[in-house]
């Protein structure tokens, strides 16, 4: 057999195998949130996640999810099929019934805040 298709079989092989895997994380991820009684929100693949240097077999989610209380978390999860599930830099995004601004709302504070911080660096300059 020629080394190229050795080569393109090994690869293909790796990316079935990773592809598999991110379904079974998944999986793992949601049941051990539905466990605790939260509620997965978003679940994406984060390769460069805190922990990431070194790590061999774990991967590296961050997920949202709503705890019991209502609470949006945003959390860091480091997951392999051999060593379970384990949330880091959990924090806390949204309270419950705290709605969030709209995208007019958000545009505008955004607007004022960066109108301000010009005018503290114009302010600055000007002393100096």
């Amino acid at each position: 057999m020629e080394p190229a298709i050795i080569i393109v079989l090994a690869i293909a092989f790796a990316i079935v195998v990773r592809l598999m895997a991110g379904s079974f994380d998944g999986e793992r991820v949601e049941r051990y949130l539905k466990d605790q009684g939260y509620e997965l929100i978003d679940r994406s693949w984060d390769p460069f996640g805190p922990g990431w240097f070194g790590e061999k077999d774990s991967r590296i989610y961050q997920v949202v999810y709503r705890d019991r209380q209502g609470c949006v978390h945003r959390a860091h999860v480091k997951t392999s099929m051999m060593s379970g599930v384990y949330l880091t830099n959990d924090r806390v995004v949204a309270e419950p019934g705290a709605e969030s601004p709209g995208p007019a709302e958000s545009l505008e504070s955004e607007k004022e805040r960066l109108q301000r911080r010009l005018a503290e660096i114009e302010a600055e300059q000007r002393r100096h």
